[in-house]
């Protein structure tokens, strides 16, 4: 699967121009078999124009407060084996190495909660969104969420993968 981002951007007399056109690579590890992770584009504050259209620095996987990331992730189906026979701390090292702070937040069972607004888009595929208290819903193709902070996990009963676009928005906690 490729994922092309094109950038526009402003010149030097702020006109717009295409500022880059290429394939962002799809990152995949093998303690995560299955999974593939597309960072599209994000930062830790609010853009300023007119720039030249370079991809601004994002220093976790999950943004912090005036942060923003956007990606695309696939996801196997719970039938996909387990790694086996891998360095453990060779590749945990590898993951937090390429995706910041994401494993921290990742309970055994893959549940998780960050402090971010996401909005994801069903691509392909079929996909079960469960929250901490056992409810289910079955996400496909052209459905949307919009998640508040809240613990869940993704689970792909069917035998193929789901593509999901990620919006992710670092937001405020009540009482934090």
């Amino acid at each position: 699967m490729n994922i092309r981002r094109v950038v526009t951007g402003h010149d030097a007399n702020g006109k717009s121009v295409f500022a880059s056109d290429e394939e962002v690579p799809g990152l995949a590890f093998e303690v995560l078999p299955g999974w593939r992770f597309f960072d599209v584009w994000g930062a830790d504050e609010t853009p300023t124009f007119p720039d030249a259209g370079e991809k601004p620095e994002a220093g976790t996987y999950f943004p912090g407060v005036g942060g923003f990331r956007f990606s695309f992730s696939v996801i196997p189906p719970e039938s996909t084996p387990p790694a086996e026979g891998i360095d453990e701390a060779a590749a945990m090292k590898e993951v937090n190495a390429a995706l910041p702070g994401m494993m921290d937040h990742l309970e055994p069972d893959g549940m998780h909660t960050t402090d971010t607004v996401d909005m994801e888009v069903i691509i392909s595929g079929e996909v079960s969104l469960i929250l901490d208290d056992g409810e289910e819903k079955v996400l496909r193709a052209g459905d949307t969420v919009v998640q508040n902070g809240t613990r869940h996990v993704w689970r792909v009963r069917g035998d193929e993968p789901c593509l999901m676009a990620v919006f992710m928005f670092g937001a405020n906690r009540a009482g934090a």
